[in-house]
């Protein structure tokens, strides 16, 4: 039996959409992602995906500053999307990509109309000092498990 600590958070759900709508759907963070959630000193307007590998992860506050947290480091529609959490245990922002952490977000189908999403958040001890924090953070119920109720209750809103 180990004794080693858990270093990654992991979390799923399973939403009665098709795969590329699932994936959609999560790339619409700025409509997951609670307002709450900022680390700008001002109400946050939008959080913004860059779609592409080497794109930014950023907040834009309403006075159009921006707090870049994260760095796409895989894009691969619709099955999945890779990024760096740029936050440290302390929820500053972490320069040294060498001290960040990785979220990888898979979508699977499961017949036509059925996506298992699963969120792994992984290599959280390369925050160094405090990392449990972290951990603990985002694993809490407003972490992941926060930010996946809300992209399945955004699932559940009727097409535009």
């Amino acid at each position: 039996m180990s004794t080693e600590p858990l270093t990654d958070v992991r979390h799923e759900v399973v939403v009665d959409v098709p795969q590329a709508r699932a994936f959609e759907a999560f790339m619409d963070l700025d409509r997951i992602k609670p307002r709450e959630h900022n680390l700008l000193s001002v109400p946050l307007e939008e959080t913004v995906v860059e779609r592409r590998v080497g794109g930014d992860i950023y907040d834009r506050g309403t006075d159009g500053s921006r707090c870049r947290w994260a760095r796409v480091l895989a894009y691969d529609p619709p099955s999945r999307f890779v990024f760096s959490w740029d936050i440290g245990p302390d929820w500053r922002l972490q320069e040294d990509p060498e001290r960040t952490s990785e979220v990888e977000v898979t979508f699977l189908p499961e017949g036509d109309d059925r996506t298992r999403v699963s969120l792994v958040h992984r290599h959280l001890e390369r925050h160094g000092v405090g990392w449990e924090a972290a951990r603990d953070g985002v694993a809490s119920d407003d972490g992941w498990p926060l930010y996946l109720q809300r992209y399945v209750e955004l699932l559940a809103e009727p097409a535009a």
